[in-house]
């Protein structure tokens, strides 16, 4: 373990695949030691911790259920016991659950707000004391569906609202020791069933006339580690399709 007075740890949730992998990997990159869950991506995960140990870093592995309401506290413990404080925690794991809204019943709609609202709420409550003695941040991860009606992923589109708006009121709530924004990601990475087609579509849409990589969207979380001065924001790293795009998949 690294030296107390200068070790930085983050706790990064879904840290092993996809847009949450590129953030913990720039994270130890930046220094920090980590906390990384993962649900079933067994593999991944261990594929991250590896690549962190290259990078001369820790980072301890949690296998957890986020949507089981007791499984935050657990995470927030094993960052406590194994470093004994925490700096950043990013709310980075979610489902993308995709059905139209009149088929979206009562058991697939408590999933949906499990993961992907109270599972960042308990998270940010397990966690606060070990953020307020640090003076830490917390960064969730919305998408563009907090702002847009996707009728494709309704359940997804609530959930990410909700959470837009939760990071206000943490931010609130926790200031002035904790600041807390959000990062609103566009197109980064497409969902394994689209096509090459789709994934293009996007990128006409977008002002910018490209897509991103994980990589801007951890670039971000880099940003609200490090700016002592922001809290309660939501920032678009999506090619300036909030705004309203030019083309078909403007609001997909």
């Amino acid at each position: 373990m690294s030296d107390q007075n200068s070790q930085r740890v983050a706790l990064v949730t879904g840290g092993a695949i996809r847009v949450g992998r590129a953030i913990s990997l720039a994270l130890a990159e930046a220094g920090y030691d980590l906390v990384v869950t993962y649900h079933s991506s067994v593999e991944g995960a261990a594929d991250v911790q590896r690549l962190v140990a290259d990078l001369g870093r820790a980072c301890v592995l949690v296998q957890a259920d986020l949507t089981d309401a007791r499984a935050p506290e657990s995470v927030a413990e094993t960052a406590n016991q194994t470093y004994g404080r925490l700096d950043l925690l990013v709310n980075s794991a979610a489902s993308f659950d995709s059905r139209p809204l009149l088929e979206v019943d009562a058991e697939a709609w408590d999933a949906v707000l499990a993961l992907n609202v109270r599972a960042p709420h308990l998270l940010v409550r397990a966690a606060s004391d070990l953020l307020r003695a640090s003076g830490g941040s917390v960064v969730n991860i919305v998408d563009l569906s907090a702002f847009q009606p996707w009728l494709e992923y309704p359940a997804h589109a609530v959930s990410k609202a909700a959470l837009a708006h939760l990071t206000r009121v943490q931010a609130r709530a926790l200031a002035p020791e904790v600041r807390v924004n959000a990062i609103a990601p566009g197109a980064v990475l497409p969902p394994d069933d689209w096509s090459e087609e789709r994934w293009t579509a996007l990128a006409e849409a977008a002002p910018l006339r490209r897509v991103g990589a994980p990589a801007d969207v951890a670039a971000a979380v880099l940003f609200f580690a490090e700016a002592d001065f922001v809290t309660g924001q939501i920032l678009a790293v999506d090619g300036g399709r909030h705004m309203g795009g030019i083309g078909p998949e403007a609001s997909a």
